[in-house]
């Protein structure tokens, strides 16, 4: 998944606006407009990169003179300085040019790059951890509202795939779907086919099932995806068997790190998180400023 320029300039027009409306009387009534600086961008914690073209979009738009130099790739394992082994902290942006400008937008910058590197880092846990088996970790639509390109991008660079970007982008017949459908006397064969004669050409349909009853429905009606929602191990296996060959699978509900290995053992295809997005832990990235001098 890419960024386009028209994702990015939205979203940080959005946030500078939001941060620096009303000025910055701090930064202005201290920093000579004069004063050149050089700034570092460097990781304190583990974890993998995300957002650097964010933070040179923020610089950029905050000055077009600062000089932004993105030292690493998004999807890079970053190290925090350790100074028993010798090691020097991964650095991973370069700004130079007027030093009250990098202060301006510092925040911003480094709010896009923790935010994304910390759904970077979680994402590459779940990835490792499922590594032995064949199933590939997904995220969900529980993003921030207006942010979701960011968020899937992000999950991404973390080695993660993206499901659903938007309603559009898929056909998913959940709980509530089947419900509504019922209070007016359809069945989910019938929903199933009125759907495959609306949806665009070679759209799958997924349906949501919580136990084996309503997985062995949905494959009669000819589901091509299972979601296996909230379903013990034991029984995410038996839907598997079931459904080996007719449809795809997918894990979903209450999956957690601690759990994820297990789940990947049943044979499903796919395991969708809702924790990559929605409980993010940003990833501690500082900015030093390593000089300063007049012009």
């Amino acid at each position: 998944m890419k960024l386009t320029p028209f994702d990015i300039d939205q979203v940080v027009e959005r946030a500078l606006t939001e941060d620096l409306s009303a000025g910055d009387p701090t930064t202005d009534g201290l920093i000579p407009p004069e004063l050149q600086g050089r700034a570092l961008v460097i990781a304190k914690a583990h974890g993998v990169l995300a957002g650097s073209a964010l933070a040179e979009a923020v610089w950029n738009r905050v000055d077009p003179d600062l000089v932004v130099t993105l030292l690493l790739p998004d999807g890079s394992t970053l190290h925090p300085s350790d100074t028993e082994q010798g090691i020097e902290a991964d650095v991973v942006v370069e700004v130079i040019g007027p030093m009250a400008a990098i202060l301006k937008g510092e925040r911003t910058a480094l709010n896009f790059m923790q935010r994304m590197s910390g759904i970077a880092t979680e994402t590459r846990r779940y990835v490792d951890a499922v590594k032995p088996y064949p199933a590939v970790i997904l995220d969900t639509r529980k993003t921030v509202p207006g942010l979701r390109t960011l968020d899937k991008y992000a999950v991404a660079a973390g080695g993660g795939k993206n499901h659903r970007r938007n309603l559009g982008d898929g056909i998913l017949i959940k709980d509530n779907h089947i419900a509504a459908a019922a209070s007016y006397g359809l069945t989910l064969a019938q929903a199933i086919e009125r759907l495959r004669k609306t949806a665009p050409h070679a759209m799958k349909i997924e349906v949501e099932v919580e136990d084996l009853a309503q997985v062995d429905e949905a494959l009669t009606a000819g589901a091509e995806i299972l979601l296996l929602d909230n379903m013990p191990a034991e029984m995410m296996a038996e839907s598997v068997r079931r459904a080996n060959g007719k449809a795809l699978t997918e894990a979903s509900g209450n999956i957690v790190l601690e759990n994820v290995a297990e789940i990947a053992a049943t044979g499903v295809d796919m395991i969708s998180v809702g924790a990559l997005t929605h409980s993010v832990k940003a990833l501690d990235l500082s900015l030093d400023f390593s000089g300063a001098a007049h012009a």
